[in-house]
């Protein structure tokens, strides 16, 4: 990766939730509430909105990395109708895409983080649409902010220490080997 590409660490938030577009397979009809991205070299973090896409969109292409989790299958596909098709061949390192390969099940980032870090998720994507539905669109950032956080050192977390934890449905911890 060329020195003056950036490392971004990118989450979205949607305008509404699955089962009001059509299913998971409609995950392009959800529509974009508010994105935060932290480039990683300088430490700031970038918010958008709607109205914001096509930035968002610009930045994300402008990356030499893009890290998220689950962004392959989901944060890429809402961003579709804003101009973002192809976005899914931008060099990205899809934490629970890794995740799903080396375990053969998909973890939240909530279980994820609460386990590696001993730090929750402060809500779920659910709370974020009633937020952006009420115009609370300060906590929808501040929520998305504390992803990109979350995302960011757990991915530090399996850099320096290849490996991550987990926890299991019966709930105790589980260590899973990451090389990212």
């Amino acid at each position: 990766m060329p020195a003056d590409r950036s490392t971004l660490v990118f989450d979205l938030e949607t305008k509404s939730l699955a089962e009001e577009v059509g299913g998971w397979d409609q995950i392009h009809r959800l529509g974009l509430s508010a994105a935060v991205v932290l480039d990683t070299a300088s430490g700031v973090y970038t918010r958008y909105t709607e109205v914001d896409s096509g930035s968002l969109i610009d930045h994300l292409r402008s990356a030499g990395m893009v890290i998220g989790y689950n962004i392959l299958r989901f944060d890429y596909r809402v961003l579709e109708p804003y101009g973002g098709e192809g976005l899914a061949d931008l060099p990205t390192i899809d934490l629970l895409e890794h995740l799903h390969r080396r375990l053969g099940f998909r973890l939240s980032l909530d279980s994820v983080a609460e386990a590696t870090l001993g730090e929750a998720k402060s809500g779920e994507g659910t709370l974020a649409v009633q937020w952006y539905r009420a115009g609370e669109i300060e906590k929808v950032l501040d929520y998305c902010q504390k992803d990109v956080e979350l995302t960011w050192r757990v991915f530090q977390h399996g850099r320096a220490n290849r490996e991550i934890y987990y926890r299991d449905r019966s709930y105790r911890k589980r260590s899973v080997s990451v090389a990212w």
